[in-house]
This record gives structure tokens, sequence and C-alpha cells, in this order.
């Protein structure tokens, strides 16, 4: 049955009917909906809520709930995303799962509450110190959210790592109906869970980060590379409506894919061919759907609410076999689909 909620509540059911024991969060607009919901929810179904004295401390609680082997969450907005890079950094380091929901807003600094996509560099770069990546999904609807976050949770018990969902204000606040899909659990054993049962395992397991031995830590390193390359060739998503015969291809993610789709649908109208790619995964990132699109594809228009940072990747991936154009906007401001049809009428036209 579906109900009507709010993207960031939805999110929030979802991660509960996942099997989410433990949330540890701070308030920042505009993800508050998620700890509260959180609040209110786990005190019927027996789960641990925390909320911390700072977004610090949220991701250090993660850290301890989530070497024990529960499946925990905390969520948070751009800056203090920003706050808990190091505890990430940390949770990548001792190899351990959970999921970190972020509503992204405007920046740089504390910015605006309102809706933008400008920490694409932050979620895909790894965002802390040290060499590694997190998996990250970024969804269009509330529905897909509640899938999405569901999904993560068996991406981060399977591969024993930290994994993103990413919304942008817009989603987290918007009401849609949305009906909490069974996603089914991928039951993982966890051996390594410091859970103090050394009658059981005969030893003390310890999890940590920490390798002061270059060799050891270049060893754990590679083999965590090697994960990365499995999420690579198993994970990526993306919905391609690029079809034989389209001139120009918008690539796009999150709610933009909604707005660039009616863009598209105007355009076909009037008979200009025009296809989508909207990234499901930002990491791992569908290079090969873009290495691969039709030869009628004359040109690319990424749409993004920031400066334009998803264009680094598609460049990366096409390369200088199809012209890259981009068009943005920042500080909150969201486009409307016929700015973006204008944009893809002057590509065409040759007037850009």
């Amino acid at each position: 049955m579906k109900r009507l909620m709010k993207g960031n509540e939805a999110i929030a059911e979802a991660a509960i009917h996942a099997g989410c024991k433990a949330f540890f969060g701070y308030p920042i607009t505009p993800q508050n909906e998620i700890p509260e919901y959180m609040s209110q929810k786990f005190e019927k179904t027996g789960g641990v809520y925390i909320q911390a004295e700072s977004e610090v401390a949220a991701i250090n609680m993660v850290y301890g709930a989530a070497a024990t082997g529960a499946r925990v969450m905390t969520s948070s907005s751009s800056p203090g995303i920003a706050l808990k890079q190091e505890g990430i950094s940390y949770l990548v380091g001792a190899n351990l799962p959970c999921v970190i929901v972020a509503v992204t807003r405007a920046g740089p600094g504390l910015g605006g509450i309102l809706p933008s996509q400008s920490d694409y560099f932050q979620i895909t770069r790894g965002g802390g110190n040290g060499d590694y990546y997190l998996p990250v999904y970024a969804p269009d609807t509330a529905q897909e959210a509640t899938d999405l976050v569901q999904k993560a949770f068996n991406v981060a018990d399977k591969y024993r790592t930290p994994v993103m969902v990413v919304v942008d204000g817009l989603l987290g606040q918007m009401m849609e109906p949305v009906e909490i899909k069974d996603v089914p659990r991928e039951h993982v054993e966890k051996p390594w869970v410091a859970d103090g049962n050394i009658k059981e395992r005969g030893k003390t397991n310890t999890v940590t980060s920490l390798s002061l031995v270059g060799d050891v830590l270049e060893v754990s390193n590679i083999e965590r590379f090697k994960v990365y390359d499995e999420i690579t060739r198993n994970e990526v998503m993306v919905q391609n409506l690029v079809e034989e015969g389209d001139e120009l291809v918008v690539v796009a993610y999150g709610a933009v894919g909604r707005i660039a789709y009616n863009a598209m649908e105007d355009l076909k109208s009037e008979g200009i061919k025009t296809g989508i790619v909207r990234l499901i995964t930002l990491w791992p990132f569908p290079y090969e759907t873009l290495q691969n699109l039709p030869k009628s594809v004359k040109n690319i228009l990424v749409c993004e609410l920031s400066m334009g940072q998803l264009v680094q990747d598609v460049k990366l991936a096409v390369g200088d076999k199809i012209p890259v154009h981009f068009y943005g906007r920042s500080g909150g401001v969201i486009f409307e689909p016929n700015e973006i049809g204008d944009k893809i009428r002057k590509i065409v036209k040759g007037e850009c």
C-alpha cells in the first residue's frame, strides 16, 4: 500500500525496514526529518537512537556500532557530511559497513539550505584522507530512494564498506506516494565483529584502521582496491534512455533527471531527437554506458545543480569523441525544463 511521505521520512522508514538497529545523527537542515522519524520509530522497534553532540561524534558512534556487526546509519547535510569525513575514512580503513545518507544543500561553507548538487566531488572522490571510494547511490524519486536505501545496507555488508545514498534537498522535502517494498536481505557472516565472544572464537577481535608497518598497510590498501574492482564490475546502476537516432544526450542524476526528462519529451515533439543517461550510481561511474552511445549522438549536455562538477567524469568517459556541454544553476536555484530545452536548441543550431 502506498503512503504519501516526505522523501526524508521515506528514507528513514526504508532503513528501519532493512533492519537498521542504530542511528546516530545531529540536526542540520534539510535532513532533519530523518533523525526525527528515527527517534520516534526506534522507540517502538527496539532500535538505538542517539542525537550526538556533533557530526564528528555521530560518525564515531557509527564506527563503534558497526564494529559490533549491527546495521547502522547516520545522515546529515553538506557541511555535516564534510565534518564526518575523518570518521568515514576511519570506517573505510577498518572495513566497517554502514549507510550514510547525504541530503545536499548549497555551498561552499554554510551556504544556504536550498537544494544543490555541488557536493559531487566530495561524494565521489572519497572525501577523507587516504586511498578509497564509497559506493554512492543517487535516487530520483522517493520510491527509488526507499529501494536504494535497503540495497545500500546489503552492499555495505557484502563488501564491508560504508555506502552513501545522496538526495538533494528538493527530493528530501518533496512529498510523494511511496510503497516500502521488501528488498531481500542478503545474509552475510561477520566473523570479524568485536562482540567480546572470546569463548566461541578463542580470540578477541580488534577492529582498527591503524597500521604502523608500511608493507602491511600497503597490502590492506591493495586488497581493498580489489574489492573496488569487484564493485565496479557488479554494482554500476544507470538508466539509459538513449535510442539509435538520438542526436543529443542529457546526462544528469537525482531530481535533475526528472526535470531533464520533461524537457526531453517537449523536444521530441519538435523533432529534436534527445535521450537521457541518468546516473543511479555516482560511484562506480557508468563509464561504459557513455563510451558506447549510438554513433548518431553528436553532443552531450550535462545538467547539474552546480557549477559543473559532473562534467569531469563525463569528459573522462567520452574523451574527444563527443563535445560535452554544460548547463547548471548554483546557490540553490533550480532550473526549469524550458531552460534545458533552450540550451539544447542552441546546441543543435550550433550557437554554443
